[in-house]
């Protein structure tokens, strides 16, 4: 373990909605950053200020993965705007990346008329030149050079991962074991739990649990309860896994179609925090002061086993989020499961 604590990154994915865009015009940024970025409604706000207010009153470190292609829209501003914030409160900046965003940037988009869904739609030099394109931006708006990458919707593959080493970017966080139906390519298998060396970088996984319905289930805040996140960073902490790393947006704690606050999520943010504060032998880690480490031992450790109790509680806690605030509508470019 670091400094024999265990190591949990707490990942934020960062970033305007595509689909929006898309469905109203490109002038809707300041729109598009009140819905994803701030997470105002009319009950108020639960985005990335709330997030923050939360993480500092429990002295917690967070890695805010921050997609900077809107920029080819709005320019640098756009992103400014949402990293700021996250800089002045000593939190951690990283490069996510939605090639959506191509499909709406015109003359801007660096690969002229080609557009993918995933950069894994896309050959090695262009997924090199998406990178460095997205990283150019995301440094011109206020950021630190980043060392670590995650695709949208987790859609990489192996290529992602060499461009990545070519740029000279060390870690990749887009594979989820947990999460099987993702997007992503990376030549991985389920056994792949703790960071390793693949294709020139050091791949991170995305924790996950054994689950009773799924065989596995990854660690999103919208994926698990309370519960079974800090339980299953207790079990890493005490198999000797090094790290763990959850995952969550910079909208999650919202309705399906970000009008509302889903107050069942947000209480479960709130209660994880505070949890996570009080677990003993613990503490979160960032990028870029602590990156996350190959474990020594050639073994990984078995997930949280499997649980009927808590998985009950998860699965009537996401029945009744589900009834309240799951409205869903088409072209959702991101995955938010419950």
């Amino acid at each position: 373990m670091h400094n024999a604590s265990g190591a949990v990154y707490i990942t934020i994915d960062t970033e305007y909605e595509a689909g929006f865009t898309a469905r109203h015009g490109i002038d809707t940024r300041q729109a598009n950053f009140r819905r994803s970025i701030a997470g105002e409604t009319r009950d108020g706000s639960a985005g990335v200020g709330y997030q923050l207010d939360r993480f500092d009153r429990h002295g917690l470190k967070a890695v805010f993965f921050v997609d900077p292609m809107p920029a080819l829209l709005w320019g640098v501003e756009a992103i400014t705007d949402v990293i700021a914030p996250i800089l002045e409160r000593a939190h951690d900046v990283q490069l996510h990346l939605h090639t959506e965003w191509l499909a709406l940037a015109g003359a801007a988009n660096p690969l002229k008329d080609r557009t993918g869904a995933n950069i894994k739609d896309f050959g090695f030099e262009d997924q090199c030149l998406l990178i460095d394109r997205a990283r150019s931006l995301l440094m011109a708006a206020g950021a630190p050079a980043p060392i670590a990458f995650r695709a949208g919707n987790f859609g990489a593959d192996d290529n992602t991962l060499r461009a990545l080493a070519a740029l000279g970017i060390a870690y990749d966080t887009s594979f989820s074991p947990g999460f099987p139906g993702s997007a992503c390519e990376v030549s991985l298998g389920a056994e792949a739990t703790l960071p390793r060396h693949h294709c020139g970088v050091i791949e991170v996984p995305v924790g996950c649990i054994a689950d009773i319905v799924k065989g596995t289930q990854h660690a999103q805040l919208t994926a698990l309860s309370k519960e079974e996140l800090l339980a299953a960073i207790r079990h890493a902490r005490d198999t000797g896994a090094e790290s763990f790393t959850m995952v969550s947006h910079s909208f999650e704690l919202l309705s399906r179609d970000r009008s509302r606050i889903n107050r069942i999520v947000r209480r479960r943010f709130d209660s994880f925090c505070a949890g996570l504060a009080a677990l003993e032998g613990v503490e979160t880690a960032t990028y870029a002061d602590n990156p996350p480490r190959i474990p020594a031992q050639g073994n990984a450790p078995a997930l949280l086993p499997r649980n009927v109790f808590r998985t009950g509680l998860r699965a009537a806690e996401q029945i009744m989020a589900n009834a309240l605030y799951a409205k869903r509508r088409p072209q959702r470019p991101h995955p938010q499961p419950q």
